[in-house]
């Protein structure tokens, strides 16, 4: 129930996404039970009655916002033949980075949180191997329409990419710095394998 006595429609969405609200808002640090209900603008208590604690509700939001990102990026292959090949990879990683380091920062800050996950699972890792896979499935799929060069190492390519947009983002920097280092980030790291009319072009049959 919401403080003046109404039914609440997915509290549990509402809450992660109030949660996601102050995480990138004030990091870390402030993503506390009160800044999170006072953000949902739902009751101080309410977080308590759909999960044990702090930590349960945490780890909850991780392996949901993880999942978010997965599926943004899932489709990344089917844009193959269309549109410039380092434009199409640099909005694919403008559009999760932000949001991917901050749940890296988040389970790296809270050891709490990371033993609450368990160690072995590494969801955060996880995160992280879904956006290779996707980049590398995409530099596949343009191996394929012939934009990029038959023996490019895109596994290779797609771990690079993921790594080095992740650290310019972990980085404090504007959102124009963060687009415009990555556009170059990406530039030097599949310019020497582009082939071919790197305009609009129709995917290749």
């Amino acid at each position: 129930m919401s403080p003046r006595g109404v039914a609440i429609p997915d509290v549990q969405r509402q809450l992660f996404d109030a949660a996601e609200r102050v995480l990138q808002r004030e990091g870390p640090d402030g993503l506390n039970s009160r800044a999170i209900t006072t953000e949902a603008g739902t009751a101080k208590g309410l977080l308590y009655r759909h999960f044990a604690d702090l930590d349960a509700f945490l780890a909850a939001f991780v392996l949901d916002r993880a999942a978010r990102l997965a599926d943004r990026v899932s489709a990344l292959p089917q844009r193959a033949g269309i549109g410039n090949v380092a434009d199409n990879l640099t909005d694919a990683a403008l559009s999760v980075a932000p949001q991917a380091s901050a749940l890296i920062d988040l389970i790296r800050g809270r050891w709490s949180l990371g033993a609450h996950l368990g160690r072995t699972r590494q969801p955060h890792a996880g995160a992280l191997l879904a956006l290779e896979r996707a980049f590398a499935a995409y530099l596949d799929a343009e191996r394929t329409t012939g934009r990029i060069a038959a023996q490019a190492d895109t596994d290779a390519l797609a771990t690079a990419l993921v790594g080095a947009v992740h650290q310019l983002a972990i980085t404090p920097r504007s959102r124009a710095d963060l687009e415009r280092q990555t556009r170059r980030v990406v530039a030097a790291l599949v310019g020497g394998v582009l082939l071919g009319d790197q305009g609009d072009q129709p995917p290749v049959t």
